[in-house]
């Protein structure tokens, strides 16, 4: 198997998480989750995921009613698309 080149994080931070509409999806997300906190449904390091009832991808939003916290498990265990967007939740 060839060597992959080492990542450029500072090169990927400008391209990509330093746009500033990923930068405000990113506050979102950790202001959904410090709300969560707030309540004592999730802690720093519990292995749970704020997940959305609605993906975000479907028109969902950050607000409260739209939030639940799952297992990091189950959150990855969602099948996606090809640009790994959710296709649905499984129950």
């Amino acid at each position: 198997m060839p060597r992959k080149e080492p990542r450029d994080y500072q090169q990927e931070r400008a391209d990509y998480h330093g746009k500033p509409e990923q930068m405000e999806r990113n506050r979102a997300r950790k202001k959904a989750r410090y709300e969560l906190e707030k309540e004592g449904k999730v802690k720093k390091g519990d292995g749970k995921h704020v997940d959305h009832k609605k993906p975000l991808a479907a028109g969902g939003s950050n607000a409260r009613s739209n939030l639940r916290v799952v297992d990091a498990k189950t959150n990855r265990r969602y099948k996606r698309d090809e640009n790994s967007k959710p296709l649905e939740k499984q129950k």
